[in-house]
Order: structure tokens, then C-alpha cells, then sequence
């Protein structure tokens, strides 16, 4: 679920862009659509005729109360039938390009930027995230493996993170921290599993996984030491 905040806000930012957008121009076409009502309005009025004439238009325009208006409203002649008889009409529009030209968009562009911004902010923290990590200078090393005290973490000599499972971690701790990196068995199980009676299958398969990641991993291995300890040490391959 952390992976998907990132995705969520951008969607959030993304949609209230959106509706802001459509907020605005919903309200300019209401604003637009009552001047171009009255404007006709007026016009008719005065002209008492259903013709369309370039005086019309003048008038027209002069009883336009928004200036962007003038010279962009269009008016039109409607013929309607109605009981085998023909009725004309005067419509007045506006195309919805000039609409939106009126509208106030600031709002949405600023939400829009935003959700860019954050969309551009996630993905340079992520990258960085995928960068190797410079490893701390307190910390102890042993096979190109590093254990950095103030991070808690693993590290490679190369600044690469390795990933334990937390019980990996534990022992891996306990190994680092261990003279000559030994550690008894029943020292390892008392520590781990004080409640468990017998852990000894548990640790075997707990030490069997965290070998496997190790060699593939580092130049480190983990040896059995005549049955009852076990130890830490340079793989031999290396």
C-alpha cells in the first residue's frame, strides 16, 4: 500500500484538475448564455422582426455586457414546424472555444502543475531510492559485507544494500558482533526462540536460507563448527 500513496495523490491532484476545470466552464457558459439571452432579447425588441440583418448584429453586439463577446456570438435563424405551418426563430451561441477562453482556468492549471510536480518529485526520489547507498563510516566489515551501525543495515563495499529477512538480520547481527564471528547453537536458539523447546530444525533451515543469500550476495558463507557452533567466514571460492 506505501507503494501506492505516490499513485493515489497524483490521481487526487489529476481529478480535482479536472473538475475544477469543468467548474469553470460550466460557470462562464452560465454567465455567457444569460448576456446572450438578454442581448437578443433586447435586440428583438427593438427590431420586431425575425430577420437578420447586419443592423441586427450591430445591435446585437451593442447590448452585450462582456466585451469578449462582441464579434464572437453568433446569431442564427431556427425554422420550427408546428401543425403544418413554419415558425422562425433567432438563436444566439457561442462557439465553446470562446467559452473556454472566458472560463477561469487558473485554478485547474495550478492543480494540474501540481500533480506534475509531485509526479516528477516521486520519480527523482525514486530513482535515487534505486542508486546504491553510500554505506556509513561507523560500521563493521568482514567479506565485503558491511554492517552499519547507525543504519541498522547491511551494505556492500560497493554502497549496495542487502536485504535480510528481519530473523536474517538478527543473526547476522549476532554473528558481526560475536568474537571470530562464532556463534554456539544453543546460544543462537536461547536468543531467537527462548520460548521454543526444541529450535534446532528451525535454525537449521533459518541458517540454510541466509547461507544461500550470502553466497550469492557477498565473498561470506556460514560453516558448521563440529556440530555445536557456527561460523561466519570467507566463502572458499573467493
Amino acid at each position: 500500500m506505501k507503494h501506492r500513496h505516490p499513485v493515489i495523490v497524483f490521481l487526487l491532484l489529476t481529478l480535482s484538475s479536472v473538475l475544477a476545470s469543468i467548474g469553470s466552464y460550466n460557470t462562464a457558459a452560465t454567465r455567457v448564455d444569460r448576456d446572450l439571452q438578454q442581448a437578443l432579447g433586447l435586440t428583438l425588441q427593438q427590431q420586431r422582426s425575425d430577420v437578420i440583418t447586419p443592423d441586427t448584429i450591430r445591435t446585437f453586439n451593442s447590448y452585450l455586457q462582456q466585451e469578449a463577446l462582441r464579434g464572437q456570438a453568433v446569431l442564427s435563424l431556427v425554422c420550427e414546424e408546428r401543425r403544418n405551418a413554419s415558425k422562425a426563430t433567432i438563436e444566439a451561441h457561442c462557439p465553446s472555444s470562446v467559452v473556454l477562453r472566458m472560463s477561469d482556468q487558473r485554478p485547474a492549471l495550478a492543480l494540474m502543475s501540481m500533480a506534475f510536480v509531485w509526479a516528477l518529485g516521486c520519480g527523482v526520489r525514486r530513482r535515487q531510492g534505486a542508486l546504491p547507498r553510500p554505506v556509513s563510516s561507523a560500521g563493521r566489515e568482514l567479506g565485503g559485507l558491511m554492517l552499519s551501525e547507525r543504519d541498522d543495515r547491511f551494505f556492500t563495499t560497493a554502497g549496495t544494500e542487502v536485504r535480510f529477512t528481519p530473523m536474517q538480520h538478527r543473526l547476522m547481527v549476532m554473528f558481526f558482533h560475536a568474537d571470530d564471528h562464532r556463534l554456539p547453537k544453543q546460544d543462537i536458539c536461547e536468543t531467537l526462540w527462548p520460548k521454543k523447546g526444541d529450535a534446532n530444525e528451525t535454525l537449521y533451515t533459518l541458517v540454510r536460507r541466509l547461507k544461500s543469500v550470502l553466497e550469492t550476495q557477498t565473498q561470506l558463507t556460514i560453516v558448521c563448527d563440529r556440530s555445536r557452533a557456527y561460523q561466519l567466514t570467507l566463502s572458499e571460492l573467493q
